[in-house]
């Protein structure tokens, strides 16, 4: 190996590569070049962690894998494969998810280099703020398309993961999904929540039924549906759409003409929707008229196709029951988890998605096009991972050589910029920032929320697990010492269905959140809000100078200092929960923008979506603004650009 090989290294470097002992969380695109680089470029204790399987679709691209692996474990088959090319090598393989309780402090303390391929949010912040709490250096890694970048994160010198408030994934609103779409993605949007209604996890926000309430409908809205719908008393009664749908025993006629006559017929009796719009145009099964051309058998032309109402209606029908036949396996109370790689509900949403935009007169998309526009996906490029994976084993040389000051982030674009660099360096070391709420002196965080409706169980689900990234918290009310939730099981159920308010936690009122798991503390001040239609019932502001009166702002302009995170030192971070998070395990999200970053995401808080990577200027060369990344599952493949 290239250690062993005298004039390849320095002698110093030679010994510090075989003394070393390193960890690779992750073992797909990214991943699988990098364990093939640590092997061949002389290290001999390495120890890789990844929770996934083989897919036949990683095959064109991790090469480390082969047909015969498809269905194992990606981490135990990459540290076969890399044997092969020094079995000399010690190599220790977890199918296991990083964010276990197994894996904490302790197991981090070990290692001398920390090296991530994740493209999952959750992951990446779990391992980061263990990485800090360890001091032990992380070097992140991410790609998309031709693009991708490197960069070190080291507790005291350079920011975190979460230093940066990331950008707001889109979002729409309620009454344009259930009422009136207008492109295609609108119903895909609608088709995912349709799938959560009869398989998932149910979500009310994500009801796909026709919304009364929407402003634009009128007073009068679907009065005479609404008036067929009374029953002796006047009443009408509305039956939850996964328990109708188990009445009728998922017949596929009955949940095709509900959905797309039933419910379109009571859209057409909002006449405001439509005085500006082209109303929609109902279909019902028995209309449907036969296509004499058979659908293709090939699964590339297959998706390639776009699929007529006829031929989606017929794959509407047969995704159902099949989804039905999965659905019944399961333990009573568990659901379905839609994933784009699940052959039925994958055709399940592209065929709803269809069906619905064809009603609307929306041109309809192949199912490739569906699945790229629901999974968030742009294709991976083996040759950028294999750039990404050499940059991030260059810089672990200079992590273990201590010239930590040569590690700036790297990024690799697919074009020269006006400087004719391909990679692109910063200039300086990105310093912490001093009000990031993960790696600063004080972590603290203002939360906006609407404390009289809000229950202690989302505040702990919603908020503190899936917003701000927390894996098993312990949160005490500041001053009165009331234990409002337990990490320890059953302690605080009884508090779950009680409002904030219930328990005193109101506006102005101090939380102190521990996270044992993580070895992470953190302040959260509450400020009550009431949100309106359509807006998230919490914001989670990073900066609470953002909070304070814009004169106030204004008056201390001439004296602020710059944020040393490359933006102003006022700019907010908020974290909402209508956000929705694709946990994808072959994609990551970045987004490049010239504004700044304010995060509104239900699954990462306002720094806790992703690492956030530098917007490279072409006529500038390196910019001290961010283009955010954040990753949706548990594979490194793929960033998307929104």
């Amino acid at each position: 190996m290239a250690a062993q090989i005298v004039g390849v290294f320095e002698p110093e470097l030679q010994e510090k590569i075989s003394n070393s002992k390193i960890l690779v969380v992750g073992a797909g695109g990214i991943g699988c070049e990098i364990l093939k680089n640590l092997v061949l470029s002389g290290f001999q204790d390495i120890e890789i962690i990844d929770l996934d399987t083989i897919d036949v679709s990683n095959l064109n691209r991790q090469f480390l894998f082969h047909k015969e692996h498809v269905g194992k474990s990606k981490a135990n088959v990459a540290r076969e494969s890399a044997l092969s090319f020094n079995p000399n090598v010690k190599i220790k393989a977890y199918h296991d998810s990083i964010t276990t309780s197994n894996y904490g402090v302790n197991f981090f303390q070990q290692f001398n280099l920390v090296l991530n391929a994740l493209d999952n949010r959750a992951a990446r912040n779990h391992v980061n703020r263990l990485c800090l709490t360890a001091d032990v250096p992380l070097i992140e890694s991410g790609t998309a398309g031709y693009n991708g970048q490197v960069e070190l994160i080291k507790r005291g010198l350079t920011q975190c993961y979460e230093c940066t408030p990331k950008a707001a994934q889109k979002t729409f609103p309620g009454c344009t999904i259930r009422n009136t779409p207008s492109e295609p993605i609108h119903c895909i949007v609608w088709a995912k929540h349709l799938f959560n209604q009869l398989f998932g996890e149910s979500n009310e926000d994500e009801d796909v039924s026709p919304d009364t309430a929407d402003p634009e409908a009128g007073a009068e809205a679907g009065e005479s549906a609404l008036a067929a719908e009374a029953n002796e008393k006047g009443n009408v009664d509305r039956v939850n759409t996964r328990t109708w749908a188990q009445q009728c025993g998922y017949d596929p006629e009955k949940i095709f003409n509900k959905l797309f006559y039933d419910d379109i017929n009571y859209l057409l009796s909002m006449s405001n929707l439509w005085k500006s719009r082209t109303p929609p145009n109902p279909a019902k099964w028995d209309a449907l008229e036969e296509d004499g051309e058979a659908a293709p058998t090939d699964t590339v032309l297959r998706d390639q196709k776009v699929l007529s109402l006829t031929e989606s209606a017929k794959v509407f029908g047969e995704s159902i029951t099949a989804l039905k036949k999965d659905f019944e396996k399961l333990a009573e109370g568990d659901h379905l988890v839609w994933d784009k790689d699940d052959k039925h509900a994958m055709d399940f949403v592209a065929a709803c998605a269809n069906i619905r935009a064809q009603i609307f007169n929306i041109p309809r998309k192949s199912r490739f096009e569906v699945k790229s526009m629901a999974g968030n996906i742009i294709p991976a490029i083996a040759t950028t991972n294999a750039i990404t994976a050499g940059v991030v084993v260059m810089h672990a040389f200079r992590v273990l050589k201590g010239e930590l000051d040569k590690c700036k982030s790297v990024y690799m674009r697919l074009r020269p910029n006006a400087r004719n660099q391909l990679f692109v360096p910063d200039r300086t070391l990105n310093p912490p920032n001093p009000k990031c709420y993960v790696c600063a002196a004080k972590p603290e965080v203002t939360l906006k929320v609407d404390t009289k409706n809000v229950t202690v169980k989302e505040l702990r689900d919603d908020i503190l697990i899936k917003a701000l990234n927390m894996l098993n918290p312990d949160v005490i009310l500041d001053g009165k010492g009331t234990i409002v939730i337990s990490s320890e099981e059953g302690e605080t159920d009884c508090n779950n269905d009680k409002k904030l308010e219930d328990l005193q936690i109101v506006d102005g009122c101090v939380l102190k959140v521990d996270d044992f798991v993580q070895n992470y503390e953190l302040t959260v001040t509450v400020i009550h809000k009431d949100p309106g239609r359509d807006e998230s019932s919490f914001d989670i502001v990073a900066d609470p100078d953002s909070l304070k009166p814009k004169e106030d702002e204004d008056q201390k302009t001439d004296d602020a200092q710059p944020s040393t995170s490359g933006q102003n030192g006022n700019s907010k971070a908020s974290t909402s929960n209508n956000g929705a998070v694709d946990d994808d395990d072959d994609m990551c999200i970045v987004e490049e923008d010239a504004e700044k970053p304010s995060t509104s995401d239900a699954g990462a808080g306002p720094s806790s979506s992703g690492s956030e990577k530098r917007k490279i200027e072409d006529s500038e060369g390196p910019s001290t603004k961010k283009a955010r990344v954040s990753n949706d599952d548990d594979d490194d493949d793929l960033i998307v650009i929104n």
